[in-house]
């Protein structure tokens, strides 16, 4: 692995052993993009892969010369305006008005190990040993404004983390209206273009089409990452699948507006970015300041889509998650919120959490309506102080008495957000997002508060502290249940308006980052009405989110296995609910619905004394399973097999890195009759290993490693033909656990 510089050419080139990056200093001074993909040889001259001829009705950078365009060559941080039409990586307006750059190599650093972006999320590494970075300084002279592209190339993974950062060396002030933070012209367009897009309860569903000439893009101008639309996209060949072929996904680790795109031009050069969402941005940047831009991660897979999404679990797992709980087992939780909803007492809740204790539940999290004068969604939010009337002796006491249960406890917090109705409002109105003299909008009668002003970081920082310092709480459950609209800041002149939204983002980072420093113990889990803050920014603070409301089996089938694309089986909050479920009103079996659940941090939302002595059974056969395998779900190497948006099954894997011990689940969404017999190819097995399978607790068969990949394990169920005498029946959303263990 390394980075290498050929100062006769003036090419670089980031390697490991399996990928390779190359960048050429053009005779412009501009930097040119060559090649990313499988690993090619060391050599000093790439340059026969830059192509340039005379086309008509181009404009040409250099006088009585008409072959240099910048339109028709592949560049590494592109600027609009001198020859190129295509959309720029950066925009910088100036005080007369000009938005035309020039920025030129000037001087480069290559150095082991991998440097942190100051007050912004990143992935990074545990020894100088694991990766190797690249800056390269480009200078405006003109504009006296420099430009430093950052690029770090991990060892061990495909992967190649990018960012940029402005700083403004002169006397001029200046206006940043664009500054993404990757850009990579690729030579052709033979790409199908895959998004994860959806809406509230239906989030990161697989969208897929070819890509064409023009623009497509996904993005979110909603102030945060989004239910819409994940900052997350994949550029794959159209014989590629999940098992093999060329992949290349793109990652931005950033939780507000951002923006994806591919331009396709008319020669069929394809322009990949990712940053921040330019609509409405703006950074002012005075003498002597500087902007840095989100961290983007680009991966490459020669062994398909499953081998992609591998290299970016491990890599979001053990290098951008962090601290305590990174590599601790997750407890099993049990939520109120579906089983109370505001309408619960002291009592109640106790009732609860000693049912749950019964049957191996390990924590307690008491959600919405514990605090101020919350009683509805109409009031009380920003009053962070414990109801006293509905908890008499407060969070600490009832913190307490959950402990003696046994029982960890967890606390749901909204920080991010105000009722009119609260003492804060009251005291504060100032502190909502909103635009003077303008009507500001609701969403579900709260406001967003300020939080690009730090004042109001702060007072919502010390008010959280609090709680946590003088109560027994192990884990924070952090929603954010309203996107921004009115976007201003009281706080700032007109000139940094366009910051407000960045600002916000900033904001919340801090306050994350303030509270896990003073509790470091505490598991934070991240929401956002479900999965509409899923993103990779916050899990470098959070190591778990709430992966959608949705918490119907059906429908949390294609959401994780969507979801699953870039992130981390750790990192997915997936509980049990009751049925008929409270978001579809559908019925699945408790079964199904637990076999869904345990690929992810696994939970429940109901009152376990609800259910009748056979489900409280399965549930504490559930919770053994869980508190079983979890490690080997949460660490091991995921595998999709049958997708739930191609036909009526879904099946996933995952195995452990020694290849001993795999689970299967399987499911059937609805019931069919006199169908074939049924196989399902595995994956990831020794071919020379024989796997003993259990089911339900009873070994079914041993089978070669070679027998499961190459045949396939037998799928075959009741609907085969007649049901025999004794034979199982299935249903709808019938569903199978499979645990491979070799001898």
């Amino acid at each position: 692995m390394g980075i290498l510089y050929h100062e006769s050419t003036k090419e670089f080139h980031l390697f490991n052993s399996e990928i390779s990056y190359l960048i050429k200093v053009l005779r412009n001074g501009q930097l040119g993009q060559l090649y990313f993909g499988k690993k090619v040889p060391q050599k000093e001259d790439y340059s026969y892969l830059i192509e340039n001829r005379y086309r008509p009705v181009s404009a040409y950078v250099y006088d009585n010369e008409y072959t240099f365009s910048l339109e028709h060559l592949k560049q590494e941080y592109p600027a609009y305006g001198t020859t190129d039409f295509r959309l720029p990586a950066l925009e910088i307006t100036q005080p007369n008005g000009s938005r035309i750059t020039d920025f030129k190599y000037v001087s480069h650093k290559i150095y082991k190990g991998k440097p942190t972006l100051k007050g912004l999320p990143a992935t990074y590494t545990e020894s100088e040993d694991e990766a190797d970075t690249l800056e390269i300084l480009l200078r405006d002279e003109l504009l006296n404004v420099e430009i430093t592209l950052l690029y770090t190339i991990f060892q061990k993974e495909n992967a190649i983390a990018r960012s940029a950062r402005f700083e403004n060396k002169g006397m001029e002030t200046y206006q940043i209206t664009r500054s993404m933070s990757l850009s990579l012209d690729l030579p052709d367009d033979e790409y199908e273009w895959i998004q994860f897009s959806g809406a509230w309860g239906r989030e990161r569903y697989v969208k897929t089409r070819m890509l064409q000439q023009g623009i497509q893009s996904v993005g979110s101008t909603r102030g945060a990452s989004s239910h819409h639309h994940n900052p997350f996209v994949m550029l794959k060949r159209p014989t590629a699948d999940e098992f093999q072929g060329e992949v290349m996904g793109f990652s931005l680790i950033y939780s507000g507006n951002f923006l994806a795109q591919a331009e396709v031009d008319t020669y069929n050069v394809t322009r990949m970015m990712m940053g921040i969402h330019p609509l409405g941005f703006s950074w002012c940047l005075k003498p002597k300041e500087e902007f840095q831009t989100p961290e983007a991660v680009m991966v490459y897979s020669a062994e398909g889509m499953n081998g992609m999404s591998q290299i970016f679990h491990r890599l979001y797992r053990t290098r951008l998650a962090r601290g305590f709980w990174r590599d601790r087992e997750r407890p099993v939780l049990l939520n109120n919120w579906e089983a109370t909803y505001f309408d619960f007492t002291r009592e109640k809740l106790l009732e609860i959490a000693k049912n749950a204790k019964e049957d191996g539940v390990e924590l307690f999290v008491l959600d919405d309506g514990w605090f101020g004068s919350r009683c509805t969604e109409t009031k009380g939010l920003g009053d962070w102080w414990p109801n006293e009337e509905r908890l008499p002796d407060g969070i600490k006491g009832l913190s307490q008495e959950i402990e003696d249960i046994g029982l960890k406890f967890g606390l749901w917090f909204e920080p991010e957000m105000v009722n009119k109705d609260s003492e804060l409002y009251r005291s504060h109105p100032d502190w909502i997002i909103q635009t003077p003299d303008r009507h500001p909008s609701h969403g579900r009668k709260q406001y967003v508060l300020d939080f690009s002003r730090k004042e109001v970081v702060d007072y919502i920082y010390e008010m959280v502290a609090k709680i946590l310092r003088e109560s027994k709480i192990s884990y924070i459950k952090w929603d954010m249940n309203r996107n921004i609209t009115e976007c201003f800041s009281a706080g700032y002149g007109a000139e940094r308006q366009g910051e407000i939204f960045h600002r916000y983002i900033l904001g919340l980072y801090d306050l994350y980052d303030r509270l896990n420093q003073e509790f470091p113990q505490i598991l934070f889990e991240s929401c956002a009405s479900g999965g509409g803050r899923f993103d990779p920014g916050l899990l470098y603070y959070a190591p778990q989110c709430w992966t959608s409301d949705d918490t119907d089996a059906a429908e949390r089938q294609k959401i994780q296995y969507g979801t699953s694309y870039a992130y981390p089986i750790s990192s997915m909050g997936a509980h049990v609910s009751i049925t008929p479920n409270h978001q579809l009103n559908r019925v699945t079996p408790l079964k199904t619905r637990g076999n869904v659940a345990a690929f992810g941090a696994f939970g429940y939302e109901l009152d376990l004394a609800k259910l009748t002595k056979e489900e409280r059974d399965l549930v504490k056969e559930q919770i053994r399973f869980v508190k079983k395998y979890r490690k080997l779900i949460h660490t091991g190497t995921f595998y999709r097999l049958l997708s739930p948006f191609e036909g009526n099954f879904t099946a996933w894997m995952v195995a452990s890195e020694d290849k001993k011990q795999a689970i299967v689940a399987y499911f059937k969404t609805l019931n069919d009759v006199n169908q074939e017999f049924r196989k399902l190819r595995l994956k990831g097995l020794d071919q020379a290993y024989l796997y003993h399978m259990t089911e339900e607790g009873r070994e079914t068969g041993a089978f070669y490693g070679s027998e499961l990949m190459n045949i396939g394990m037998v799928t075959t169920d009741a609907s085969a033909g007649e049901v025999s005498a004794g034979e199982e029946p299935c249903g709808d959303f019938w569903s199978r656990m499979v645990v491979l263990e070799a001898e």
